[in-house]
């Protein structure tokens, strides 16, 4: 049996009290009858040769005897009080952690709030060698990492590629995104570097773990949220305990035909795409509105394919809902709790 580290507490407009079925009924704030974090996957090294003195211990620079555990998944979890029980399990993307669907850059409620408070719980992830669940045998090597033995840099770079403006701090016209320079210093603080090289197949398997675990926990099986890199692990996850996707801008779709497409329409998976603006209308100077136009249309082609299979596959392209403005980061944005709703109401169609 797993051992998870948790704690029964309710949050009521920002109060930490004990929780009572009374209290929860009492209350119009958040009410959370369980919190806390455990950790899914990975393994633990080899000893490294010689044998462990417990008199020297961390003073034995050669760590004789010693082992570690390493590359697994760490998942901080809440469940609602009165809610429906339904698990929904977030996936960051590249340079980022659960902190991204917690708040957004301007301090309001993140996504993991909005859908508690619709009565689903919530599990967000830090996948291996990020965040919380930095532990790694080998330091990062990657080249898109590090440059010279440093961590590269980027922030202006990023700005661009996610659609928020042309030059950081300027936005792009009916831009969603929070104005003001405290919320951009806030959004690129929450960017983060991997602590050990990309590996895909190991993060699959990692968050395999997680839903299994969260399917232990709850006795349900996952609503699967992932954003940009993350949408490319869930792919790559078992499909054993995944209720449905929702991918959100994610880097492509499986490729029709291949094992990892042929497993979701064996599972009928049923799949949501979500795509934000200055796409199709993106400034056609700047390569990244290629590379995002190629990702839109690729995942409208999967979902085509995938419906045709006897799959369920939907891609919003939200001007196309009248929703203007959104980023990459559609979830921090003004109108996240529009967008939210947009997804909480394609759950329900699924019976979720």
């Amino acid at each position: 049996m797993k051992k998870y580290l948790f704690g029964a507490v309710a949050l009521v407009a920002g109060a930490l009290v004990a929780c009572t079925e009374q209290q929860a009924a009492k209350t119009e704030g958040l009410v959370i009858e369980r919190q806390g974090v455990f950790s899914s996957g990975g393994r633990v090294t080899e000893p490294i040769a010689g044998e462990y003195d417990p008199t020297q211990n961390w003073l034995d620079q050669e760590r004789k005897g010693t082992t570690t555990h390493v590359d697994h998944a760490n998942t901080f979890f809440q469940i609602p009080a009165g809610g429906s029980g339904t698990p929904v399990v977030f996936l960051h993307g590249y340079g980022q952690t659960r902190t991204g669907w917690q708040s957004t850059p301007d301090g309001r409620e993140g996504w993991s709030d909005l859908f508690l408070k619709k009565g689903y719980s919530v599990f967000l992830v830090d996948q291996p060698r990020r965040g919380a669940a930095g532990a790694t045998e080998e330091v990062v090597t990657d080249p898109g990492d590090v440059a010279g033995g440093r961590f590269k840099v980027g922030e202006q770079a990023w700005y661009t590629h996610f659609r928020i403006g042309r030059v950081a701090p300027e936005r792009y016209e009916g831009s969603q995104f929070p104005e003001g320079s405290e919320a951009l210093e806030e959004f690129f603080c929450q960017m983060t570097p991997n602590t050990g090289n990309y590996d895909e197949p190991l993060f699959g398997k990692a968050l395999s773990a997680v839903l299994g675990d969260v399917q232990q926990m709850t006795g349900k099986k996952s609503i699967y949220i992932t954003h940009s890199q993350g949408g490319r692990v869930g792919w790559a996850t078992d499909t054993d305990n995944i209720a449905a996707i929702v991918a959100v801008e994610p880097g492509f779709a499986p490729q029709i035909g291949s094992p990892e497409y042929q497993k979701f329409v064996a599972a009928k998976t049923p799949m949501l795409f979500l795509f934000g603006d200055y796409i199709e209308n993106g400034p056609e100077d700047i390569q990244s509105t290629g590379f995002w136009r190629m990702v839109l249309n690729q995942c409208r082609e999967f979902a085509a394919q995938y419906v045709k299979d006897g799959g369920d596959a939907t891609v919003i392209y939200l001007p196309d809902e009248n929703i203007h403005g959104n980023s990459h980061f559609m979830f921090q944005e003004k109108n996240n709790a529009e967008i939210a709703d947009l997804v909480e109401k394609w759950l329900k169609e699924k019976g979720l």
